[in-house]
């Protein structure tokens, strides 16, 4: 156990790994990405790691990696208050990290809508109670598997990457948000039934939410889930195009 414990470590600082070659640059400056996000909103980063191509390739999504902004705190007990947020890593687990740590890092915000603050502060209970929680190193071993074997059918792509070991200490960060939305009854993308009844002697149709395992969750869901906020810095200055300054011989 002590020798999986020590290759899964291993491969894990592999797979952590920058590819600068395949880094895409920001589409927010920093200061505004700050101004602009709220407590309760989840980030969303691409990444360039080889983790994080083997997680975007399984999902077919620009999205590897979600985290969870909780405001700003200090990091240090006397240190300065920062913008923060709480994530996985593959490394180290759980833990809080500055929002620059994603500065030069490709992002998205997604926000879910009209959670009151009590609500809110329950969400960022529920993720900083898990802070220390160690990255399922077997989904570590899953995902390597892509970058050894032939290409993997589309049909078996979101199982793939929702074989983790399932121990109640161990997470990865896309399912440990979807815990943190199901402890708050909040839709990410539930299946949804629906069903046929009568009120006022009309027959009326109703939608019926079913929760899905939460195992099966990735960072692409929060992008294309119908109950979750697109939020683009930029526009939120009150964008014109028309004070735009173009370079008049198109050369940079």
């Amino acid at each position: 156990m002590g020798l999986l414990r020590f290759a899964g470590r291993r491969m894990a600082h592999f797979l952590a790994q920058p590819r600068h070659r395949q880094t895409r640059p920001p589409t927010s400056d920093p200061q505004l990405l700050a101004r602009t996000l709220r407590r309760g909103d989840v980030l969303l980063v691409e990444g360039n790691s080889r983790f994080s191509t083997a997680i975007k390739y399984l999902t077919q999504s620009t999205w590897s990696h979600a985290a969870l902004y909780i405001g700003e705190e200090a990091l240090e007990p006397d240190g300065p208050r920062r913008p923060m947020l709480i994530d996985v890593d593959v490394e180290a687990g759980v833990r809080r990290v500055p929002l620059d740590a994603f500065a030069e890092e490709h992002t998205r915000i997604c926000r879910p809508r009209g959670l009151p603050p009590p609500v809110i502060d329950q969400l960022v209970g529920f993720m900083r109670a898990r802070i220390g929680y160690s990255y399922d190193l077997k989904n570590v071993f899953d995902l390597a598997r892509y970058l050894i074997l032939p290409p993997v059918p589309g049909h078996m792509r979101r199982r793939l990457i929702a074989l983790g070991s399932g121990e109640p200490t161990k997470a990865i960060c896309s399912t440990l948000l979807a815990q943190a939305f199901e402890s708050i009854r909040y839709p990410i993308l539930p299946e949804i039934e629906t069903v046929l009844g009568h009120a006022g002697g009309r027959e009326q149709q109703r939608e019926i939410l079913h929760i899905r395992n939460y195992s099966l969750y990735t960072p692409r869901d929060f992008d294309v889930s119908p109950f979750f906020e697109i939020v683009k810095p930029r526009l939120q200055l009150g964008f014109d195009y028309r004070a735009l300054q173009w370079s008049e011989d198109g050369n940079p």
